[in-house]
């Protein structure tokens, strides 16, 4: 096989962001392989790793489309000098812990910065320029999918840049790498490697919890660190003195330097998140669109990711031109779910807090601008967000029949159009009911 070969074949294999971004980059150096092992080369290390860790398989794959073999793959550095041997051995020794494996697209650069996360980047970025002399421990928590991951990393990446030693792991692959080497009684091995370095990053650090001979060894690993002024970064989905089952003494480490929460994100933040996230993976959208996916998918940041994933591969494969119509359509299960969360109440009680109004004055018969204001928000929005009909609305707001819901609607949607201030209230809002935000 040629590296024109593999390429054709990983090309058709993979997705074109992954191959666009990373594999294309892949040089297949034919000379130094064999059958039981490929060799490929890259001008990044952290590229290097990331391809190992994510695309070994696809690879190996790959050459079961070629030729039906499945060598073990390993990715160099260009220029760098490995034997085989010294290659073969080099992969032996990783079979008994988890390399630090980052993602190269995880940096501060591409973090989107916004009040929900401003404290937790400045912290992050802190750390990672003078490592060991501030907030220390550093401690982020917040909820599922909202970049904690990703400033861990960049954390990581930017550490590696300044030449320093860096361990990232979950919680999972500590314990999992402590019980190995308590099994096979290589301890002196692990303390090095985890006592060594220069900044620890450990991701979801509740699942700690309830794991007593765990919690002993990571409190003696913190404390070295510590004591040496090396870095620690955790994230959690909660603060220390909320994860159940951990120990007193390491609840009160926890807690000895800086605890940085990561908030749900506004609507500003979560455009300013699809425009750099569409930037990054080459996808166009229309303003319209942008809106549409920002006012309509939940809080989390992977999901708004997938998404993205979703509607670039939909418009590749069916050779589609990215419209609001085409990403409605890919979107209905999550709309659908959404419309059945949400309760007429519910839209009321929002609409009314934000306008600064009674919810009796909405349903009331009150014909003042500012109520019937607040009643055609409420309309729009009721119909756009819940399964409820024109008549139910109409019903639900003591109003004669269903063509005042439409007149109201009709109204609206020309306010939208025409209303820059109205369509940004509208969208307000409508973050927040989608969001739960009551």
């Amino acid at each position: 096989m040629t590296t024109k070969d593999f390429q054709t074949i990983i090309q058709k294999e993979a997705s074109k962001t992954d191959f666009d971004r990373y594999l294309k980059q892949l040089v297949y150096k034919k000379v130094s392989s064999d059958e039981k092992i490929a060799i490929f080369e890259v001008n990044n290390k952290y590229i290097a790793s990331w391809i190992k860790s994510k695309f070994t398989n696809l690879i190996q794959h790959c050459f079961e489309i070629y030729d039906g073999s499945k060598p073990s793959v390993e990715i160099k550095l260009a220029g760098e000098k490995k034997s085989k041997k010294e290659i073969l051995k080099e992969q032996v020794q990783n079979e008994t812990a988890e390399s630090t494996i980052l993602n190269p697209s995880y940096t501060f650069d591409s973090f989107v910065v916004g009040p929900s996360n401003q404290m937790a980047y400045n912290a992050s970025l802190a750390v990672s320029n003078k490592p060991g002399t501030q907030y220390n421990p550093l401690f982020i928590y917040g909820g599922t999918g909202l970049g904690k991951t990703h400033l861990l990393q960049a954390v990581g990446n930017q550490a590696i840049e300044k030449g320093s030693t860096v361990i990232y792991v979950t919680i999972e692959q500590f314990m999992n790498d402590f019980t190995f080497s308590l099994k096979n009684k290589s301890m002196d091995h692990f303390r090095n490697k985890y006592r060594k370095c220069d900044v620890l990053l450990i991701d979801d650090i509740q699942f700690l919890s309830g794991k007593e001979q765990t919690q002993e060894e990571f409190f003696h690993t913190f404390n070295e660190l510590h004591n040496a002024k090396k870095q620690i970064v955790m994230t959690s989905d909660r603060l220390p003195s909320q994860i159940a089952g951990l120990v007193d003494r390491l609840k009160s480490r926890f807690e000895w330097g800086l605890t940085a929460d990561v908030q749900i994100p506004g609507l500003e933040t979560k455009i300013a998140i699809i425009e750099k996230k569409s930037d990054l993976n080459g996808i166009s959208l229309s303003r319209e669109i942008i809106n549409f996916i920002a006012t309509t998918l939940d809080n989390s940041i992977r999901e708004i990711e997938g998404v993205l994933i979703r509607i670039n591969a939909s418009a590749s494969l069916l050779n589609q031109e990215i419209t609001l119509p085409m990403v409605q359509n890919l979107l209905k299960d999550q709309i659908k779910e959404t419309k059945e969360n949400i309760k007429l109440p519910d839209v009321i009680n929002i609409v009314a807090n934000q306008l600064n109004i009674k919810p009796s004055d909405i349903k009331s018969k009150k014909r003042t601008a500012t109520v019937a204001n607040a009643r055609r928000i409420v309309i729009y929005l009721t119909r756009e967000l819940t399964h409820n009909s024109m008549p139910d609305i109409a019903k639900f707001l003591g109003m004669k029949d269903h063509s005042s819901i439409s007149h109201n609607i009709k109204k609206a949607n020309e306010l939208i159009e025409k209303d820059e201030n109205f369509k940004l209230i509208i969208e307000n809002l409508k973050n927040k009911i989608i969001n739960k935000e009551w």
